[in-house]
């Protein structure tokens, strides 16, 4: 029963995207349908085949190893935040020690690989593969990889050429799908707090379903014309290592300009963790005046119920998931992982089917405080129109980011009982 439930929820994730169609006559059913094979193949494949799994689990080993590695830094400059196990003195570790100062060894490593020219080759192939797959337009489907790798602000950044060529519509479609996507420095940072394993199938389903709900949301027709990258994004990110004279810039000023941004990544993680927990307690200590059992978890947790349900939970699990979707939404993923990770481990106690959707759920940026950070972005890149028209569809760019999370999780729990 619960997995007839679970398809049905999938479809009507599908149906809600076509509900709010801008122009239902002009979507591309024919990429649609291959693009969701395509998410169901590779999900049955990672979750239900013992070499698929040790793929991902092979990942995930890969990064928690990076992980490790970074402790030898933190080590030496704090070693009584750090536990015996890695060589420090601690107790225990605080959330910044165990998922937020290893960026500071992830993020320069991902940047050397731009800088070498490794990555943005990766992202230009897969992405040319893709577009041949799915018959999606070149660059969405370039984006689509690239934002899997750079996080959404980082890929819009060396993106910005192509940005300004574009016209507006396809400008929000990028905006959309810049919702679904997470920063491959900080998939360390998940693997410490969530099971890892599920963490990584996300990431490419994700991908594709962000494909698959922009193409439904906002359809734009493209010209074969208008289908050309302007600017690949290796080229962009190269610009971007380069000096004034155009030599390419010094590898060690490039690694310590790397460094202090990483440092900055881990600064604004930490102060909106630390913001808007204490904004969330904040207004459940108001709720409470009114009512003691009002709360923002239980008030989001009515309204995202339904939909918790369709991923096809008992009630009761459902309640608690949909209290978890609220948070997300309402904070960011790290909140709700930090709650969550003494206990999301214990398969006895959650279910296995419940651990692989809450899991992918949460592997995302989707939330609130990620449209802002989208449209400042824009803002430095795009002429007026482009701002204008993403700033009039911030409500379709959550709707994109939830329905992405809800299809991810939907289609993982087909396959995970």
């Amino acid at each position: 029963m619960y997995l007839i439930v679970n398809i049905i929820g999938v479809i009507v994730y599908l149906g809600i995207a076509f509900l709010f169609s801008k122009s239902k006559k002009t979507i591309n059913w024919k990429s649609t349908a291959i693009v969701l094979v395509l998410n169901l193949v590779i999900a049955w494949i990672l979750t239900s085949f013992a070499w698929g799994r040790d793929i991902v689990s092979g990942a995930a080993a890969g990064f928690n190893w990076l992980v490790q590695v970074a402790y030898k830094g933190i080590v030496f400059a704090l070693p009584n935040w750090v536990t015996p196990q890695f060589g420090g003195t601690a107790k225990s570790m605080n959330f910044v020690t165990s998922s937020l100062l290893p960026i500071l060894l992830i993020v320069p490593m991902f940047d050397i690989l731009t800088y070498i020219g490794f990555l943005p080759w990766v992202i230009k192939w897969i992405g040319r593969g893709l577009s041949a797959i799915t018959g999606q337009p070149k660059f969405e489907s370039f984006f689509s990889v690239e934002m899997m790798f750079l996080g959404n602000t980082e890929a819009l950044a060396v993106s910005r050429l192509q940005i300004q060529s574009m016209r507006a519509e396809r400008n929000v479609t990028l905006a959309m799908m810049s919702m679904s996507c997470i920063t491959a420095s900080i998939v360390g940072a998940y693997t410490q707090m969530v099971p890892g394993n599920y963490v990584l199938t996300a990431i490419p389903l994700n991908i594709l379903n962000a494909i698959i709900v922009t193409n439904i949301l906002n359809p734009v027709t493209v010209k074969p014309e208008e289908d050309t990258i302007a600017k690949i994004g290796g080229a962009s990110a190269a610009e971007e290592a380069e000096m004034d004279d155009g030599k390419k810039e010094p590898f060690f000023s490039f690694l310590g300009d790397s460094i202090l941004g990483a440092g900055r990544l881990i600064l604004i993680i930490a102060a909106n963790v630390i913001a808007f927990v204490a904004l969330a307690a904040l207004i459940d200590k108001l709720l409470g005046l009114i009512n003691p059992w009002l709360s923002l978890e239980h008030i989001l947790g009515i309204i995202m119920f339904p939909f918790a349900w369709l991923m096809g939970l008992n009630v009761h699990d459902a309640f608690q998931f949909a209290q978890y979707m609220g948070t997300k939404l309402v904070t960011n993923e790290f909140v709700v992982m930090g709650k969550i990770a003494p206990t999301i481990h214990n398969v006895q106690m959650y279910g296995a089917h419940y651990q692989a959707q809450l899991t992918v759920f949460l592997t995302s940026f989707a939330n609130f405080s990620t449209t802002g950070m989208i449209i400042g972005a824009f803002k430095g890149l795009a002429d007026k129109e482009s701002n204008a028209m993403i700033s009039k569809n911030v409500g379709y760019m959550l709707l994109s980011g939830i329905l992405v999370s809800l299809l991810s999780a939907g289609i993982v729990g087909l396959f995970v009982w």
